[in-house]
């Protein structure tokens, strides 16, 4: 393996890890405030969506 072809995986596997890592933080932000039970929180979650036209009911 030549030492481009070693940085290119290199970099596929740094952009995987960070795509992974983004995904499961948006995830967990979107689930961990949806069902929040403090209404505030919620409501602000819920208010944030509908700008976003994030469907969520």
């Amino acid at each position: 393996m030549t030492a481009v072809a070693t940085a290119r995986v290199a970099s596929r596997a740094e952009a995987f890890k960070a795509a992974l890592l983004a995904f499961v933080l948006g995830t967990g932000l979107v689930f961990v405030t949806g069902f929040a039970h403090p209404d505030t929180i919620h409501d602000a979650a819920h208010d944030t969506r509908h700008a976003l036209s994030f469907p969520c009911h």
